[in-house]
C-alpha cells in the first residue's frame, strides 16, 4: 500500500492465511485457466490490437467487436476514463453514497469535482455504478434510472456479477447497452494476481470522441500474454462450469459463515454477492494487529464510509474458526490488560 490508498489483501508480512479482506473466488484457481496459463507462450508481444481476444470477448458478450475497450485493470481503466472525461473539459464526477476508493481517486486526480449521493447525477460528466455493490454487495440504487437517463456516460462496474450468489442483474440486455460495463474476470476465475479488464462500451459511444480519447490514452499492449490467457479462457465452457459449480460452494460457505459472525454478536447486513459486511459488536481496527498475528484479517469500512463496520469475502469453514478463536482471543486478551 502507497501513498495512503487502502486495499485489502497482502500487506507488508504477505499473504493472511485467513483473509477475508479480498473478494476473489475462495474456491480456488480456475483449473481450466491454470491449464492455458501453462501452455502459454510469453516470450512474444501480444497482438496490439487484441484481435482474437476482441473478437472471443465479443461473442462471448453478443457485442460488436468495435465496443471492446481492453484494459490493464479495472483500476487502469477507471484512471484511463476519468482522464478522458476530464480532456472533454467536464467538471463532475457522481460516486454512489459508499463506493471503491479507486472511482474518487482518478477523478479528483484530474480535477474533477466528486458528487455522492444522494446528490442528483443528472448534471454530471461521468457516472459511477457498481452492481452487486462494492461493499454492501446490493442491488445498485436507481440503476435503471442511471440506464435509461441522459447525461455524462454511466459506467457499470461488474466485477461481482459473475460472482452473484443472490439476487438478478437490475439491468436486461437493452438497458445494459446504454452504459459502459467493467468486466474484470480474475475475481471470479480466483486469480487477483493477474491483472485484466475489459470495458463493453455503450452503443451510442461506438465512434465518439470519448473513445477516441481513451484509445489515445492507452498504454502499448495494456496486457501481456498472461492477461490475454485470463480473459480469453474465462469465456470458455470449461470456465464458466467450473464457475458455475464453485457459487454452490460459495452459498453454502457464506451461509456458515453469516452463523459464526452472528455467534460472536456482529450483526450482517444482507448483500447478494460472494461478501458482506458485518457490525461488529467491537470496534475492529483495536483488534487488527492482534488477529493479523493470528492469520487473520478483514476489511476495515471506514473507508468506504462505513465505520463500525467490516467486509467479509467468503472463504472456508476453517476461516470461519479461525476467525471465532482469534476474535474471541484478542478480545479476551484486550480486556483482561485494563
Amino acid at each position: 500500500m502507497t501513498g495512503g490508498f487502502i486495499h485489502g489483501g497482502p500487506d507488508a508480512s504477505g499473504a493472511a492465511p485467513h483473509d477475508f479482506s479480498t473478494n476473489g473466488n475462495a474456491v480456488g484457481a480456475c483449473p481450466a485457466v491454470l491449464a492455458a496459463l501453462r501452455d502459454a507462450d510469453p516470450t512474444h508481444y501480444p497482438d496490439p490490437r487484441y484481435t482474437a481476444l476482441r473478437d472471443r470477448l465479443s461473442g462471448f458478450h453478443g457485442v460488436a467487436p468495435e465496443r471492446i475497450v481492453i484494459a490493464a485493470s479495472a483500476s487502469e481503466f477507471i484512471h484511463r476514463i476519468g482522464a478522458a472525461v476530464a480532456q472533454g473539459g467536464a467538471g463532475v464526477v457522481w460516486l454512489p453514497a459508499h463506493s471503491y476508493g479507486d472511482y474518487e481517486r482518478a477523478a479528483r486526480a484530474w480535477g474533477l469535482q466528486v458528487l455522492r449521493a444522494p446528490a442528483p447525477f443528472e448534471t454530471a460528466a461521468l457516472r459511477w455504478c457498481c452492481e452487486p455493490s462494492s461493499p454492501l454487495g446490493q442491488p445498485q440504487a436507481n440503476l435503471v434510472a442511471h440506464a435509461q437517463g441522459d447525461g455524462g456516460p454511466c459506467v457499470l462496474d461488474m466485477a461481482y456479477e459473475p460472482l452473484r450468489l443472490e439476487g438478478s442483474p437490475s439491468l436486461d440486455a437493452a438497458q445494459r447497452d446504454r452504459v459502459w460495463q467493467m468486466w474484470t474476470p480474475n475475481k471470479a476465475m480466483g486469480l487477483t494476481g493477474i491483472r485484466a479488464a475489459y470495458a463493453i462500451a455503450p452503443l451510442d459511444a461506438v465512434g465518439s470522441p470519448l473513445m477516441g480519447r481513451l484509445e489515445r490514452l492507452a498504454p502499448s499492449w495494456p496486457l501481456g500474454t498472461h492477461g490475454v490467457v485470463l480473459l480469453a479462457t474465462w469465456t470458455g465452457d470449461d470456465a464458466q462450469r467450473w464457475l458455475a459449480q464453485s457459487l454452490v460452494t460459495l452459498r453454502e460457505w457464506k451461509a456458515q459463515q453469516q452463523v459464526a459472525c452472528e455467534s460472536l454478536g456482529w450483526q450482517c447486513l444482507p448483500g447478494d454477492a460472494n461478501f458482506f459486511c458485518a457490525r461488529t459488536d467491537k470496534p475492529y481496527p483495536h483488534f487488527a494487529d492482534a488477529l493479523r498475528a493470528e492469520g487473520i484479517k478483514l476489511r476495515d469500512c471506514a473507508s468506504f464510509g462505513l465505520p463500525g463496520h467490516v467486509r467479509l469475502g467468503v472463504l472456508p469453514p476453517a476461516s470461519h474458526q479461525a476467525l471465532k478463536e482469534g476474535w474471541t482471543k484478542a478480545v479476551s486478551s484486550l480486556e483482561h490488560s485494563r
